[in-house]
């Protein structure tokens, strides 16, 4: 069962270290975007774009997108671009024609592209596609900036122990785990009571289970705060998305299982609240807008400017806070046992929700069995011997496949 995290916090949530993998004040931050036409990716350039005396791009990746990232490698000069689907390198290589890009194509040139040589690593690429690249990144022992959920959900331990061998950085871009990141602020880890997430609890928080049981996709895709890809918008509305966020928190911050929680908390202002074992609690809050929390991954120690709104809290007038209803939403109960239950669970539950969430979009699975499909695909897993410790890469992307194989199986029951 899962203990306390794995990776020293040092590494995690330190200012500047002896030797610095982030980027240098004196300086370019010489910088590579993977996932580079997504919504990270595009939030990550549009900061970029709004301050081109600190970054030097380095390379940019998508993986279908070919227009979209041709333009943005020519925008910000780019070195290198790389398409993940390889039968469009050939339109990639004819739209940067002439304009001094390196085109480079398939899953091994995204790999490669994140290792080439930068100052910081924006891993933004989503799903279980991001792992090799991004654990690629890490083995650099350069500074990581981390949009990618499954290297710490499914891959927590294998990830961490690449980040604390080769003296990485790890920088978290989820606005929540930046949030706690910022509170802590190189906090003795024994002074730490409790880290608590905040949700916005989606776009059903107030709906009946009899109208969750008849949500369409489009209703769950219109979130009232955040402008976020589908699958993860997804998450939100099923309240996975908190599940998942604490994993990640288990795996980056110094507290046991029990020392983590979860509030919901409508306006998306408070992004976390960290105890201390005097009763101080410490509260990072900022408008609902990625870049906050991309502009810290990428400046931290210092700050950079960004075009966020301004907070305020006399205009908001009131914050308010409640309890999640697992009952309702059963999938981050479901999430929290993963966690208990340690070892591969985690993964497995990623990539059975990764399917139902897919199923759901193509409206092949009703909203509420997204949550039932992954406790089945856990439990079925468990009895077939699939959810032991992953020693390596190979084991976890080995599990995943395993994992959605089985989730795929059980769709014939929904």
């Amino acid at each position: 069962m899962a203990t306390t995290a794995s990776v020293p916090m040092a590494r995690i949530a330190g200012g500047p270290t002896e030797n610095d993998a982030g980027c240098s004040p004196d300086k370019p931050c010489r910088l590579t975007v993977l996932g580079a036409t997504g919504s990270i990716g595009t939030s990550t350039l549009d900061l970029v774009g709004r301050n081109p005396e600190l970054f030097e791009i380095v390379a940019l990746t998508a993986q279908t997108q070919v227009e979209q990232l041709a333009a943005l490698a020519i925008r910000h000069r780019a070195k290198v671009a790389v398409i993940g689907d390889e039968t469009q390198l050939a339109a990639l290589r004819e739209l940067l024609a002439g304009a001094g890009i390196a085109a480079m194509g398939g899953e091994a040139a995204v790999v490669e592209a994140a290792t080439m040589p930068a100052d910081c690593v924006m891993a933004a690429i989503v799903g279980a596609a991001g792992l090799k690249p991004t654990y690629a990144a890490a083995l650099q022992g350069r500074r990581v900036a981390l949009a990618n959920k499954e290297c710490l959900v499914s891959a927590g331990d294998v990830f961490t122990k690449a980040i604390a061998q080769s003296g990485a950085e790890l920088l978290p871009v989820d606005s929540e785990h930046s949030a706690v990141f910022q509170a802590l602020a190189g906090s003795d880890a024994a002074a730490i009571e409790k880290i608590v997430l905040t949700a916005s609890g989606g776009p059903f928080r107030t709906w009946t289970r009899e109208q969750l049981a008849a949500a369409t996709p489009d209703q769950a895709l219109k979130h009232p705060n955040w402008s976020m890809g589908a699958k993860v918008t997804i998450d939100s509305a099923t309240l996975m998305n908190k599940g998942l966020e604490l994993i990640e928190a288990f795996h980056l911050f110094p507290v046991g299982v029990d020392a983590l929680d979860c509030v919901v908390h409508p306006q998306s202002v408070v992004h976390c609240l960290v105890s201390y074992k005097d009763g101080s609690v410490m509260a990072q809050m900022a408008p609902p807008d990625m870049r906050t929390p991309i502009a810290v991954a990428l400046a931290w120690p210092r700050r950079m400017a960004a075009p966020t709104e301004k907070l305020d809290l006399a205009r908001l007038g009131t914050l308010s806070f409640e309890a999640p209803d697992e009952a309702r939403f059963p999938a981050l109960a479901i999430a929290k046992a993963a966690l208990r239950r340690g070892g591969a669970a985690p993964a497995i539950l990623n990539a059975a929700n990764e399917i139902a969430v897919a199923a759901f979009l193509e409206r092949r699975l009703k909203f509420c069995d997204i949550a039932s499909l992954v406790d089945d695909a856990l439990e079925k897993a468990e009895k077939r011997g699939l959810a032991g410790d992953a020693g390596c890469l190979d084991d976890v992307l080995a599990i995943d496949a395993a994992a959605r194989r089985l989730a795929v199986e059980l769709m014939s029951r929904y």
